[in-house]
């Protein structure tokens, strides 16, 4: 069901918002974490247009309320999450992911940004504890804008990288402050190459 629907949305979301995808070949087989900025609820359908394999999302549970809309997140693979708790079921949702070879999505500021210069907001832990807890690699991707009708954008997809010094230690908050800052540092750098990207292309 996952891919039929990807077919029929592809060809509307790639014509009416045009996305260059820069760095696709990054993605590794195999399980991974994608951490992205965020700036629209289409950057996961955009995503998902323009790389064949399913992936998995975290997303908030209001956008879940509607049982239709539910449906076919879950179908698009997302994953329900309450932001305002620890919630162990989402946590043990996404690691079941990572550890049954399959990719996790996850947008670390927790929230959209879309500000004049894209600049990331707070890098939440969630990422570093996903990554080091299922030992996974992390691979940093870059919306260059928000997406809109008509207008070009650009979607730079980094190396992988791994917390692999954290391995073994206990994921206290200074613990998961550090690997959290290694994140934003390699979405900031991603950040100035989408910019660098699109003023060369104006």
């Amino acid at each position: 069901m996952f891919h039929f629907i990807q077919c029929l949305l592809a060809l509307p979301i790639r014509f009416f918002y045009p996305t260059k995808f820069i760095g696709k070949n990054n993605i590794p087989k195999g399980p991974c974490i994608i951490a992205s900025n965020h700036t629209s609820n289409l950057d996961s359908v955009i995503l998902a247009v323009h790389t064949w394999e399913k992936k998995y999302y975290v997303a908030k549970k209001e956008l879940f309320k509607n049982k239709l809309v539910g449906s076919f997140l879950k179908t698009m693979g997302a994953i329900k999450i309450d932001r305002q708790s620890t919630d162990v079921a989402a946590i043990k949702n996404c690691l079941k992911v990572l550890k049954n070879g399959k990719k996790l999505v996850i947008f670390p500021e927790g929230t959209r940004h879309d500000n004049a210069n894209m600049e990331m907001g707070e890098v939440k832990h969630g990422v570093a504890m996903f990554a080091i807890k299922a030992k996974a690699p992390i691979v940093p991707m870059f919306i260059a804008k928000k997406p809109k009708f008509w207008r070009k954008n650009k979607v730079v997809i980094g190396e992988p990288f791994t917390l692999e010094e954290f391995y073994g230690n206990k994921l206290d908050n200074e613990t998961l402050s550090q690997a959290s800052n290694i994140i934003s540092n390699r979405l900031d750098s991603l950040r100035q190459i989408a910019f660098n990207s699109l003023t060369k292309t104006k």
